[in-house]
């Protein structure tokens, strides 16, 4: 299993964060079935202010750049995320064509024995 954090930000505007949360509450089962045929056993987001941080977890074989550009062949995945980026806007950190900006794992409690 592989694990992903990544970060993106929403607009500052209270109106279009709550309606970004509500789509989230009522996301098209296309998007869920795309997302989950991709592999993907486990997504959340969460937001503080207006920053979003996701986490994903996926099979080994998983490729972010490969498998999210298959699931953007779909046209409701590409009607969903035209949609979502009405709300968003990349963060600093991200990178020259990258939307959701990938970060480093620093920390897993995991890596401690208890021992």
């Amino acid at each position: 299993m592989k694990t992903y954090g990544m970060a993106l930000d929403l607009r500052d505007d209270s109106a279009a964060i709550a309606e970004y949360k509500a789509c989230h509450r009522a996301v098209w089962p296309d998007v869920i079935a795309g997302l989950r045929g991709l592999g993907i056993t486990k997504m959340k987001i969460f937001l503080g202010g207006n920053r979003l941080f996701m986490y994903l977890e996926t099979p080994d074989d998983f490729e972010p750049g490969r498998d999210f550009a298959k699931y953007m062949e779909t046209g409701r995945a590409k009607e969903w995320d035209k949609l979502m980026r009405t709300f968003q806007q990349r963060t600093p950190a991200a990178k020259q064509g990258e939307w959701w900006a990938d970060m480093e794992e620093v920390f897993d409690i995991d890596w401690f024995d208890e021992g």
